[in-house]
C-alpha cells in the first residue's frame, strides 16, 4: 500500500468529520419549537458522521488494515450498515417527524446487530476459500439492498411532499427541499461505492477516504442553507401532511383518485373566472385554502376542479395566470425592467420569474419582449 497516500487522505478527511459531526451536534438553532424536529434531524446526522468518523479515527491511529483486513472489513460493513438507517432517518425526519419510532428503531438495531453477526463468521470463523467468498458476496448485496431500500422511502417521502405542495402552495415550496433528492442519490452512489470499495485491494483504499470529504461538505453546506427555509417548509407541512402513514404507506408514487365532484361546478366555474378578472393570483403566497375561503368552497372539490379543468396541479395553474399577466405587463408598460414585472406579477423573486419564463417559452422575458415589440410595437 502507499502509506503515505493513505496516511494524507485521512488526514484530510478525519478533522473535517469530526468538525462536522460535533457541529451538527451542538451548534445552536433558533429558540422557537418549530425548529425542534430540524435540530433532530441534525443530531441523528451528526452521530451517523462521528460514527464514521470513529471508524476512520480507528484506521488512523490503529492501522488495523494492516494487522487484519478481514477485521477493517468487519468493521467497516458494520459501520455502514448501522450509518445508512441514520442518515435516512435523519433526512427522512425532515419531512416527516413521525418518521423515528420506538418500534422502527427496535428493528433497524435488530437487523444492524444480526448483520454485524453474519459477517464476523463469514469473515473471522470462515478462513477464506470458496465458502467465505460467497459468503462475502452475499452480505455485500444484502447491504446494498438496505441502502437502496432506505433511499427508496425517502424518496417517495420527498416526492409526496413536492406533490402535497404543488396542489396546495402557488410558490415552489418544493425547490427548498430538492436538495434531499440530489443528496439521496448521491448518498446511495456513495453509500454502495464505499461498500464496494472495502473489498478492493489495498492501493485502492485511499478512493472511499478522500471521496467523503466532497460527499461531507455538500451535506454541511444543504443544512445550513436549509436553515434559511426550514421555517416556511415547516409550516406547509404543518397543514399538508398529517403523519407518516399518509407520506409513506402508498405502494406507489402516484396522486390518489380525486374525489366526485359536487352537483355546483357552474357556481365554482363563475367564481375563479370572477377571481381571475379580479387578478387575486397575484396575492405573494397564494395557497389553495386561502383561495377556496375566498370562494367559499371546499378546497378538496376546488382542487380536483382545476385538476379536471387545467388538467394542471394548483401550483401550476397559478403559475401560468402570472406568466400571462407578466406578458400583458411587458408589452403594456415596456418602461418597467423584469424585477419590477416579476414583483407586480406575484413571483417571489426576478431570478424565479425568469428561469419559469424560461422553461415556459424557451427565451428570457427581456428577449420575449424585445422580440414583440420589434414585431408588434404598441404606440
Amino acid at each position: 500500500m502507499n502509506y503515505p497516500l493513505y496516511e494524507y487522505s485521512l488526514c484530510i478527511a478525519l478533522p473535517l468529520m469530526i468538525f462536522f459531526g460535533v457541529y451538527f451536534l451542538l451548534a445552536p438553532t433558533p429558540d422557537r419549537a418549530i425548529f425542534a424536529n430540524y435540530l433532530r434531524s441534525r443530531r441523528i446526522m451528526g452521530i451517523a458522521i462521528l460514527l464514521l468518523a470513529a471508524n476512520y479515527a480507528v484506521h488512523f491511529f490503529f492501522g488495523i488494515r494492516f494487522h487484519n483486513v478481514n477485521a477493517a472489513i468487519l468493521m467497516n460493513l458494520s459501520t455502514y450498515f448501522l450509518c445508512y438507517w441514520l442518515f435516512s432517518s435523519a433526512l427522512t425526519t425532515l419531512l416527516d417527524r413521525f418518521y423515528v419510532t420506538g418500534r422502527r428503531f427496535a428493528f433497524h438495531l435488530a437487523a444492524w446487530m444480526l448483520f454485524t453477526l453474519l459477517s464476523a463468521f463469514i469473515l473471522l470463523g470462515l478462513h477464506g476459500g470458496p465458502t467465505q467468498k460467497a459468503g462475502l458476496t452475499v452480505m455485500a448485496a444484502w447491504l446494498v439492498c438496505y441502502g437502496i431500500w432506505l433511499a427508496r422511502r425517502l424518496i417517495r417521502a420527498y416526492r409526496r411532499a413536492v406533490r402535497l405542495f404543488a396542489d396546495t402552495h402557488s410558490d415552489d415550496i418544493g425547490a427548498y427541499i430538492r436538495w434531499l433528492s440530489i443528496f439521496t442519490y448521491w448518498a446511495v452512489i456513495f453509500g454502495v461505492g464505499c461498500g464496494l470499495l472495502t473489498f478492493l485491494p489495498d492501493r485502492y483504499v485511499f478512493v472511499w477516504i478522500l471521496s467523503s470529504v466532497p460527499f461531507y461538505i455538500y451535506l454541511f453546506h444543504c443544512y445550513q442553507s436549509y436553515l434559511l427555509f426550514y421555517e416556511r417548509v415547516e409550516h406547509a407541512m404543518e397543514s399538508e401532511i398529517a403523519s407518516e402513514d399518509e407520506i409513506l404507506s402508498d405502494a406507489g408514487t402516484e396522486p390518489e383518485p380525486e374525489p366526485e365532484m359536487p352537483s355546483h361546478l357552474t357556481e365554482i366555474a363563475g367564481k375563479i373566472r370572477e377571481w381571475i378578472a379580479a387578478d387575486g393570483y397575484l396575492h405573494p403566497g397564494l395557497t389553495i385554502k386561502e383561495l377556496a375561503d375566498t370562494l367559499h368552497t371546499n378546497r378538496t372539490y376546488l382542487s380536483g376542479y382545476i385538476k379536471a379543468t387545467y388538467d394542471l396541479s394548483f401550483r401550476d395553474w397559478v403559475t401560468d395566470l402570472r406568466l400571462e399577466y407578466a406578458k400583458r405587463s411587458m408589452l403594456r408598460h415596456p418602461e418597467q425592467n423584469i424585477a419590477e414585472i416579476a414583483e407586480i406579477s406575484g413571483f417571489v423573486s426576478p431570478s424565479h420569474f425568469t428561469r419559469i419564463f424560461k422553461e415556459k417559452e424557451g427565451v428570457s422575458p427581456s428577449g420575449w419582449r424585445r422580440s414583440r415589440l420589434e414585431n408588434d410595437p404598441i404606440s
